[in-house]
C-alpha cells in the first residue's frame, strides 16, 4: 500500500484486518494513542485527506493513494500549529495521553463548529482536565493576559508556567509507556476466568501448537510466592493474598494463563483456544451477605482467620451515649456510593527485556515504579539491582496505577524466553480485571442541641473491597479519618469493616476511601440542617475543626497531624459570596424545572499516616544549568514542573535552566511513589532540601575562592556575585571541578509531620420534574492548598477533580449482573462525562501560608473530588425537597424517587 504519512511516502502492507491506528504506529506514528479501539475516546484522532477520523475504527486499506497527517505532522517544522501553540500557552492537557487527537479535531474546526463546542467535541474524551483548559485553549483564554507567564529568573515559584513536556506532548513526541519499538519484541494476553469463584481442575495447553505461539503460563508455572498488587512503603498495611497466577480465582476476569507469542493476535487466538476444567465453587457479591456465618469463605491462608471480613477498624472518643443523650435531635441515615472505574486514557500495561548481562528491565505505567521494583524482587527472588524500573510519560492515574498488574508476567515471560516482551491492557481489561474504587455503605447518626451544635458523629462503614485486599485497610482508615475529624463534637465513635467478595477488586482511586464517607456525612448534615431549618453555611461555620482543636477522628492516641496553615473559613467565605452573587447559567424556561443551590466541605491529611520517603539529588552542570533527579512520576499531576519551580525559587534562576529526570530506579533517588498526594508535599520537600543544599555549597565554595564573606555572596540566574566579583556558574564548574569539589547534593524527606488542606464546593442546577433531567447551572470551588506553587497547573488539577467528580455523581457505575460479571466494560456503555457534561467551573484559593509544606505549598490534587459528590446531592435536595443517598443519581433514580405528584 502506497500512502503519505506526515509528508512523506509510504509503501508498506498492512496486515490482513489491520486498522490504521496499528498501521500508523509500526511506521513509527507513536503519536496516535490507542484509548479503547472502539472509536469512543477520540485519543487515535487523524486527518485522512485532511477529514478527522477515528483511525482505531478505520481499516488500514482505505488509506491507499491518500494523505494521512497525525500530530506528528502538524507543526511546519519549529512552528507549531496555532492550536498546538495555544494548548501549549494555556496548558490544555495534564497528562496530555488525549491530546494528540484532541488536538487534531479541534484543529479541523470552523468557525461554526468552535461556536458549539459541545458537539463538536462530543467523541473525544478527557479525564484529566475537567475540559475547562481545553475550551480555554481553543478560546485563546489562559491566565490573565491569555499566555502562560514568562519564565523570570528569581520568579519562578508561584507563577504559571509552562510544562517543561509541554512542547513534547502537544506534537506527539512524548514518550508513553508503549511508544517505543524494540527488535524481537514478544507479545502477551491472558486467558481470564469466566467463573466468579472456581477451582482450575486443569488446562489443555494444545494451543501451543498454533505457529507463532512461543510460551504458555499457568498456576503451575510460576512462582508460589504470595504478594499484594498494591504499592505502598510499608507492604504490611496490605494482604498477601495473590499469587501471580493462581489455581483459584475469585472474580470474573480474573488470570487464568498468560500465552506469549510473536503477534498480539497470534496471543488472543491461543488464548481463546485454550481448554480449561474448572470446578464452580460458591459465590458471594455483597458484602453484608459475606459477612454472614455460612457465607463461602475466600481466602483460607490465614489472611481472614476463616472470614471474609479482612480488616475491621473501630474506635471511639468521648462517649457517643452520653452525646445522643444530651442531643435535642437525632438524624440517622444510610447512603451508599457506587463502584467506578480510574478510567486514564492510556490502559496498564509494561514492557520487560533482558541485557547482556541479564540484568532485568522494565518500562512501566506505574505510579510507583520504586516498589514494583522490590516487588519483583521479592515474587521473583532476584536482588534489587538486577532490577531496573521506570516510565516513560504515564497517562493518568489517580490511584489506578499504585498496583503492580502488568509488571510480573512481563517479567517471568522475558526471563523464560529470554526476549522482550509487552503487555499492554485493553479498555475492556480494564473495566473487568483492573483495580476499582471501594463502593462503600454508611450509616451516619448525628446528634445535636436545637441551634445546630454537635453532640455526636457515629459511623457504620461496610466497604466491599471485591475479591483481593489491596488497599483495603487503608481506604477503610482514610473514609473513618478526615470527613468526621472536619469536625468538632467531643463525642465520636466509628466502626467499619472491608470485606472480601467475588467481584473485581478495589484499590486506590483519587479521595481514597475519604470520598465516599464524605458524601455520607456531608448529606447527614445538610439533612440535619435542614430539620433544624439552618443555613448549610451557618451549620458547619458553627462545628468546623479550628487550628486551635487537636484534629482527632476515633483514635486518642497522639497524631501527627497538624495545622501547618488554615483557610477553611476563608473557603467556606468564597464559595457562599459566590452563590449568592447570581453568577453562573438561568434556571431554564418552564414550570418543569426545579432548582436547588447545595455545598458541601472536605478536609484532607496532606499525605498518607504511613512513612512515606522521597529522595532528591541536585547538581550544577558543565554549561552553568542545574540538573534535578527525583523519583517521583509525572502522569498529568504537574509535580515535575513544580518540582523545578520549588527548586527554581530556592536557586534563584528560571525553571528552564533546570534539567529533569524522574521516575527512574537506575536515575534518580528512591521514592515511594506519587500516590497520597504527596508529589508536592514530601517530593517537593526533597527537591526544596536538595535545592538548599547546592545553593549554601556553591554560595560558600565561591565565598573561600573570593575571600568574602558569605553574607555578602548571592546566587543570580547563571551566576555568583561576591562584592564586586561575579564569577558565571558554568565557570565555578569548571573551578570547582579543578579543584576537586564536586556541585551535586542529595537530599530525603520523610513525611512528617502532616499538614491539612481544605476544599468548599458549591453547586446551584435545576432538575426537569418530568425527565429528571440534572443540569448543572452554577459550580464553585474554594480550595485551602497553601501557596500555590503554579496557579495555573493547581486550577487545572481541581477542574480535572471536579469533572471526575461529577461523573461519579451523576452517570458512572460498574454495573454487574447476578453472575459478577462487568455488564458494561466499555466507554460507551459505561460513559464518563464528555465536554458537553462539565460544568466550567469558578476556582478559588485561599490566602495561606503552609509552614509545613515546601515554599508554604499544601497537597492540592486529591482532596477537591471530595466535596463535590455531596454538594450536588444537597443542591437536588435542596429543588426536589427529596434525599437523594444513593450514588449515582441517574434520571431513572431521580425519577422512581420524585413521584407523580412531584411530576
Amino acid at each position: 500500500m502506497s500512502c503519505i504519512i506526515d509528508g512523506q511516502p509510504v509503501d508498506a502492507a498492512p496486515r490482513p484486518g489491520q486498522c490504521l491506528r496499528t498501521f500508523l504506529r509500526d511506521q513509527g506514528s507513536f503519536g496516535v494513542k490507542k484509548g479503547c479501539d472502539a472509536g469512543d475516546c477520540g485519543a487515535c484522532t487523524v486527518w485522512l485527506d485532511g477529514e478527522p477520523v477515528h483511525s482505531c475504527l478505520l481499516p488500514a486499506f482505505r488509506a491507499e493513494g491518500r494523505t494521512v497527517t497525525t500530530i506528528q505532522g502538524l507543526a511546519e517544522g519549529e512552528t507549531l500549529h496555532p492550536v498546538q501553540q495555544a494548548f501549549l500557552d494555556s496548558a490544555g492537557f495534564q497528562c496530555g495521553f488525549c491530546t494528540a487527537g484532541m488536538i487534531m479535531t479541534v484543529a479541523a474546526l470552523d468557525q461554526h463548529q468552535r461556536a458549539d463546542l459541545p458537539h463538536a467535541l462530543k467523541n473525544n474524551l478527557c479525564r484529566c482536565t475537567g475540559y475547562r483548559a481545553i475550551a480555554d485553549a481553543i478560546h485563546g483564554v489562559g491566565v490573565p493576559g491569555g499566555e502562560a507567564e514568562e519564565d523570570v529568573a528569581g520568579q519562578a515559584c508561584g507563577a504559571s508556567l509552562r510544562n517543561p513536556f509541554g512542547r513534547d506532548i502537544v506534537t506527539g513526541h512524548a514518550a508513553y509507556t508503549m511508544d517505543v519499538a524494540m527488535d524481537g519484541l514478544l507479545h502477551l494476553k491472558v486467558l481470564r476466568s469466566p467463573h466468579a469463584h472456581a477451582r482450575i481442575r486443569g488446562i489443555d495447553r494444545g494451543a501451543a501448537a498454533i505457529p507463532g505461539v512461543v510460551a504458555i503460563f499457568t498456576w503451575e508455572d510460576v512462582p508460589r510466592r504470595l504478594y499484594s498488587t498494591a504499592t505502598h512503603e510499608d507492604h504490611l498495611v496490605d494482604p498477601d493474598d495473590t499469587y501471580m497466577l493462581d489455581q483459584i480465582v475469585r472474580f470474573v476476569g480474573q488470570r487464568v494463563a498468560a500465552v506469549v507469542a510473536e503477534s498480539e493476535a497470534i496471543a488472543a487466538a491461543a488464548c481463546r483456544a485454550l481448554v480449561v476444567d474448572y470446578e464452580p465453587l460458591p459465590a458471594v457479591f455483597d458484602p453484608e451477605a459475606a459477612m454472614l456465618p455460612d457465607a463461602p469463605v475466600l481466602h483460607h491462608r490465614g489472611v481472614t482467620g476463616g472470614s471474609n471480613v479482612y480488616a475491621r477498624i473501630k474506635g471511639e472518643v468521648g462517649s457517643v451515649a452520653e452525646g445522643f443523650a444530651e442531643a435535642d435531635v437525632v438524624q440517622e441515615a444510610t447512603y451508599s456510593t457506587s463502584r467506578v472505574q480510574h478510567v486514564h486514557l492510556e490502559t496498564h500495561g509494561s514492557i520487560a527485556w533482558q541485557d547482556a548481562a541479564g540484568r532485568v528491565h522494565v518500562r512501566t505505567s506505574s505510579q510507583a515504579p520504586f516498589i514494583v521494583r522490590q516487588k519483583l524482587s521479592h515474587v521473583f527472588a532476584l536482588p534489587v539491582h538486577d532490577l531496573h524500573v521506570f516510565t516513560g510519560r504515564v497517562g493518568g492515574g489517580f490511584g489506578g496505577k499504585q498496583e503492580m498488574i502488568t509488571e510480573d508476567l512481563c517479567v517471568l515471560a522475558t526471563l523464560r524466553t529470554g526476549r522482550p516482551v509487552k503487555w499492554e491492557y485493553t479498555r475492556e481489561e480494564q473495566f473487568t480485571a483492573a483495580t476499582t474504587r471501594h463502593q462503600m455503605t454508611t450509616q451516619v447518626k448525628l446528634g445535636a442541641k436545637r441551634d445546630g451544635t454537635l453532640t455526636a458523629i457515629e459511623l457504620r462503614v461496610v466497604s466491599n473491597t471485591g475479591a483481593y485486599g489491596g488497599h483495603a485497610s487503608e481506604t477503610l482508615a482514610a473514609a473513618l479519618g478526615t470527613p468526621i475529624s472536619a469536625y468538632r463534637p467531643a463525642n465520636k465513635k466509628a466502626d467499619g469493616a472491608a470485606v472480601y467478595t467475588n467481584i473485581v477488586p478495589g484499590g486506590g482511586f483519587r479521595g481514597y476511601g475519604a470520598s465516599q464517607t464524605t458524601f455520607a456525612v456531608e448529606s447527614a448534615i445538610d439533612d440535619l440542617a435542614r430539620g433544624l431549618g439552618l443555613d448549610p453555611f451557618a451549620i458547619r461555620r458553627r462545628n468546623m475543626i479550628r487550628p486551635t482543636d487537636w484534629i482527632e477522628s476515633i483514635w486518642s492516641e497522639t497524631s501527627d497531624v497538624d495545622f501547618g496553615s488554615y483557610g477553611l473559613d476563608q473557603c467556606l467565605d468564597l464559595v457562599e459570596q459566590a452563590l449568592a452573587s447570581g453568577r453562573g447559567a438561568p434556571r431554564p424556561e418552564g414550570p418543569d424545572w426545579a432548582e436547588g443551590t447545595g455545598m458541601a466541605m472536605a478536609m484532607l491529611e496532606c499525605g498518607p499516616p504511613t512513612e512515606h520517603r522521597s529522595g532528591a539529588e541536585m547538581s550544577l552542570t558543565a554549561a552553568g544549568g542545574y540538573h534535578l533527579a527525583v523519583g517521583s512520576t509525572e502522569m498529568g499531576n504537574g509535580s515535575a514542573t513544580a518540582h523545578r519551580q520549588i527548586a527554581a525559587g530556592l536557586l534563584e534562576c528560571r525553571a528552564g535552566q533546570i534539567g529533569i529526570a524522574i521516575a527512574d530506579t537506575d536515575r534518580t533517588p528512591y521514592d515511594t511513589g506519587t500516590f497520597a498526594s504527596t508529589g508536592t508535599v514530601v517530593a517537593g520537600q526533597a527537591v526544596a532540601l536538595a535545592a538548599a543544599a547546592l545553593r549554601d555549597s556553591i554560595l560558600d565554595y565561591a565565598a573561600r575562592h573570593t575571600g568574602m564573606d558569605r553574607a555578602e555572596c548571592r546566587l543570580e540566574a547563571d551566576a555568583v556575585v561576591c562584592g564586586n566579583h561575579r564569577i558565571a556558574l558554568a565557570e565555578l564548574h569548571a573551578a570547582g571541578t579543578a579543584d576537586g569539589h564536586r556541585f551535586i547534593v542529595r537530599r530525603k524527606a520523610y513525611l512528617t509531620p502532616r499538614s491539612v488542606a481544605f476544599n468548599v464546593q458549591g453547586i446551584r442546577l435545576a432538575v426537569h420534574r418530568a425527565t429528571a433531567e440534572v443540569r448543572i447551572l452554577h459550580s464553585v470551588h474554594a480550595a485551602d492548598i497553601g501557596r500555590p506553587i503554579n496557579p495555573m497547573q493547581c486550577r487545572g488539577q481541581i477542574d480535572g477533580a471536579i469533572g471526575m467528580a461529577i461523573g461519579w455523581a451523576l452517570c458512572e457505575t460498574m454495573v454487574h449482573d447476578g453472575a459478577g460479571r462487568v455488564v458494561n466494560p466499555s466507554l460507551r456503555n459505561y460513559r464518563i462525562p464528555s465536554f458537553a457534561d462539565i460544568p466550567a467551573s469558578e476556582v478559588m484559593f485561599a490566602d495561606t501560608y503552609d509552614r509545613i509544606g515546601p515554599l508554604g505549598a499544601k497537597s492540592q490534587g486529591e482532596c477537591a473530588i471530595n466535596p463535590v459528590a455531596p454538594a450536588i446531592a444537597n443542591a437536588l435536595a435542596d429543588a426536589t425537597g427529596v434525599r437523594f443517598a444513593h450514588l449515582p443519581l441517574t434520571p431513572d433514580r431521580i425519577y422512581d424517587r420524585l413521584g407523580d405528584a412531584a411530576r
